[in-house]
């Protein structure tokens, strides 16, 4: 009997999650059953119960794998001293359109509405939320020091504020809830822009 490696192995957990993110974004999650997700894994139920545990194991997997890559390219961009925080914020709209192309807005959507119902997959969730609300935060506090308070508001409240809409509008796009009367990224894009002459207001005194 052939020896399987370790390589193999994180292959076949690797491909595992691809057909998971794909059947998600095609079907939903209703429709995330593992038998699919083996087929166009082009493997055995059985692995996912391997590697996975669950079919709910496996979602929880998928989210993490994304989800951390995306912080950290995030966090890279936020922490980049040559960059001004309106540039790091266009930088996140951009990023927006990235994520939504790979499914990953889908993933995180779809698990928020799990956890509504399922307090496993709510606490993942609010784990993974709360990565992107650290980063958020950062960046408030990076501004208000280089541009001033945002009071009565917190770099708390801010984050709390800027979080809930980057959220809303990925439901409101997946939704298709976005048109002239509901222009959610050019909404998001304009923040930046307010941003910009925030600062170019105070790098000319």
């Amino acid at each position: 009997m052939a020896r399987v490696t370790t390589e193999r192995v994180q292959q076949t957990k690797q491909e595992l999650l691809d057909a998971a993110r794909l059947i998600l974004m095609r079907d939903g999650l209703a429709n995330l059953s593992t038998r699919a997700v083996a087929k166009a894994a082009d493997t055995q139920m059985s692995q996912i119960q391997y590697h996975f545990g669950s079919k709910e194991g496996m979602l929880l997997a998928l989210f993490d794998d994304m989800n951390m890559r995306l912080v950290e390219r995030q966090r890279d961009t936020f922490q980049n001293s040559a960059l001004s925080v309106s540039q790091k914020w266009l930088l996140a709209c951009d990023y927006l359109e990235e994520d939504l192309a790979s499914g990953y807005v889908q993933v995180l959507q779809e698990l928020i509405a799990a956890g509504w119902s399922n307090p496993r997959i709510a606490e993942v969730a609010r784990e993974g939320l709360g990565h992107w609300h650290e980063l958020i935060a950062n960046l408030a506090q990076e501004f208000e020091e280089q541009h001033g308070s945002f009071a009565p508001f917190s770099t708390k409240e801010i984050a709390a504020l800027v979080s809930s809409a980057f959220i809303g509008a990925e439901a409101f796009i997946l939704l298709g809830y976005e048109d002239k009367e509901h222009p959610v990224r050019t909404a998001l894009r304009r923040v930046g822009e307010v941003m910009a002459q925030f600062e170019e207001r105070d790098k000319k005194g």
